[in-house]
């Protein structure tokens, strides 16, 4: 089933995940109160509360979300999207006799079921356990090591974006190339250039390794540094839930659909915000990210400290990143989220919570 076919409504014969996420999809968010006033049965003009529940396209006036109440299994994941936004994996760090620091990292591959959307569970391939993998960071100018083991049941490697020799390139044709189940191998390179960038498996299929959850943001920092800030990472990506090649289904930030909506991300008044922003969604050209009411600098690739661009709205394709700065002016729930419209109906949409 297409997910158009599921903005529009699935019927008794939709299978598995996809008719669980389409039973869950078309509610009223869950901050509206309980009294708010009920909408006239057509929600047609002069509606002044929330909708109710309708058959077909999105949830009403105020949009579709997962029934109040019903939540991912944060726990059984491994992992929760809100710690994901700000935690930054550094490695260990050793001096070498030459006064420069090594930065050293261990990632393990391997398969994992994880929940997407409450009742939706996705067969994934992980690093570390995580969709998205561990964000990586380190300082300009380091020496890097990462040893990768495969423990997964499919053959696999590790590709980071950035400088690095083609023995280290992480693709079948160069270096110990594809890394077998149960075998490992150690990518070595120097942290260059600065900016925000990533890292994926590269074995074919491309991009069923991707779409099962193999990638992860790759962060090097410049030597100066940037201004301090209220830093954070979101990985713009979606599941195909059908296996078919053919868009997805559900659609987040950091893999939990409509996780920052039931969780708002909290953030500081006149405080600077910076967004790690990656687009790794497979099978759909494009992405994006808007806030509402308020503007960014947009720093593409993050290499530049200089902006690019002041703007609400930025495209990404896929592997294109980039770093939003931004002040909130205003206190109260500010919303974010793809604007492409299916996308946000489909799980990519949050809220910041502005104190």
């Amino acid at each position: 089933m297409s997910r158009r076919k599921l903005l529009l409504g699935a019927g008794p014969a939709a299978a598995g995940g996809l008719a669980a996420a389409h039973a869950l999809v078309p509610h009223r968010h869950p901050w509206h109160a309980a009294t708010a006033q009920a909408a006239p049965p057509d929600g047609g003009p002069g509606q002044t509360g929330t909708s109710p529940t309708h058959g077909g396209h999105g949830g009403g006036v105020n949009g579709p979300t997962f029934r109040k109440g019903r939540a991912v299994d944060h726990r059984a994941n491994g992992f929760n999207p809100t710690d994901i936004l700000r935690d930054f994996d550094w490695g260990t760090t050793r001096r070498l006799a030459s006064g420069r620091v090594l930065r050293e990292w261990e990632i393990v591959a391997y398969d994992k079921e994880i929940e997407v959307a409450p009742g939706v569970r996705f067969p994934a391939w992980t690093f570390n356990g995580r969709v998205p993998g561990p964000t990586l960071r380190c300082r300009e100018g380091e020496a890097l090591r990462v040893r990768f083991v495969n423990g997964g049941e499919h053959p696999h490697t590790m590709h980071f974006h950035g400088f690095h020799p083609p023995a280290m390139d992480g693709i079948p044709e160069e270096g110990d190339g594809v890394i077998a189940p149960g075998k490992s191998t150690v990518y070595e390179f120097e942290a260059e250039p600065f900016g925000v960038h990533l890292y994926h498996c590269h074995v074919g299929p491309l991009a069923e390794h991707i779409a099962r959850g193999l990638y992860g943001a790759f962060i090097i920092d410049p030597r100066r540094g940037r201004p301090d800030a209220d830093e954070m990472v979101m990985v713009q990506n979606g599941f195909n839930t059908n296996f078919n090649g053919e868009g997805n289904q559900i659609y987040a930030v950091n893999t939990v659909a409509f996780h920052h909506v039931n969780e708002p991300i909290e953030v500081k008044r006149s405080e600077l915000v910076r967004i790690y922003l990656l687009n790794l969604l497979e099978y759909d050209p494009i992405n994006s990210f808007h806030v509402h009411g308020h503007f960014f600098d947009y720093y593409p690739t993050g290499t530049s400290l200089r902006p690019a661009e002041f703007t609400d709205t930025v495209v990404q394709a896929q592997a294109q990143r980039g770093i939003c700065e931004m002040r909130f002016r205003f206190p109260g729930q500010v919303m974010f989220h793809a604007h492409k419209s299916e996308f946000a109906e489909l799980g990519w949409m949050g809220f910041f919570q502005v104190a």
